[in-house]
């Protein structure tokens, strides 16, 4: 019987029982944690919010016989404006999804967690539009998780690429040259010159500047295909968005 203190994010859950409910959640220093939270659906449970999808606290978990239970949570935040913005929740929710992806238990995920609470903050509290941040979220997610784009030399010719049209090739990781795209047509896509240096830029900066302007746009669409194919799933979510 062990009792622990981890400040975790709730990814998913799911109703048990009459007042019950599993969660997942992510944590720093342990990574995936699956739990119950007894009796948090009651109307006037201490512990009400601390199942709900996004929010953040600091969970003492009863580990025993394998399993974890929630005994109580102080609750750091709860990213409650979402709800009130229908795309911008399910932006959230996707994102929360590709924590979950990405989380094993037992693992560290120190820059992850990070990264999820940054960007769902510039999410709910700014005004910043959703695909820049969704792009820059998913930039250093590959980052964090080992399958970091090249972004400077080619990845088949190692020649130097500049500030220039070109492509990006979802199986080799990275930035092509023209020569080698013509070779391996299938797995490249075009990246024009301004979305290229968006990626350079944001890699090395901040969710507070992962917005299109100044002569860049964010390539959403290629950085989603190739953090996919990296965890070889599709995550769901960002369909029930409004068509533009």
């Amino acid at each position: 019987m062990i009792q622990t203190e981890n400040t975790a994010i709730v990814l998913r859950f799911a109703n048990y029982r009459d007042n019950d409910r599993m969660v997942t959640l992510l944590s720093p220093s342990r990574g995936r944690i699956d739990a119950v939270i007894r009796n948090c659906r009651k109307p006037k449970s201490h512990n009400l919010n601390a199942g709900e999808l996004f929010a953040v606290g600091d969970y003492m978990l009863h580990e025993a016989n394998g399993r974890a239970t929630v005994t109580s949570v102080k609750l750091i935040e709860t990213f409650y404006p979402l709800r009130n913005n229908y795309s911008r929740l399910v932006c959230g929710t996707w994102l929360l999804s590709l924590a979950e992806a990405a989380a094993e238990p037992e693992q560290e995920q120190r820059e992850l967690f990070m990264l999820l609470l940054h960007t769902l903050s510039r999410l709910t509290f700014s005004e910043q539009e959703w695909k820049p941040l969704l792009t820059g979220f998913l930039l250093h997610y590959a980052a964090c998780q080992g399958f970091r784009p090249r972004l400077n030399h080619c990845v088949h010719c190692g020649k130097e690429i500049g500030e220039e049209d070109c492509g990006f090739d979802i199986e080799g990781g990275g930035v092509c040259c023209a020569d080698c795209a013509r070779r391996n047509p299938r797995s490249v896509r075009p990246v024009r010159a301004k979305e290229l240096k968006w990626l350079r830029m944001a890699i090395q900066s901040g969710s507070a500047s992962w917005v299109d302007g100044g002569g860049m746009e964010a390539p959403f669409e290629v950085m989603k295909e190739y953090v996919e194919g990296r965890l070889g799933r599709h995550i769901k979510g960002l369909d029930m968005l409004p068509k533009e």
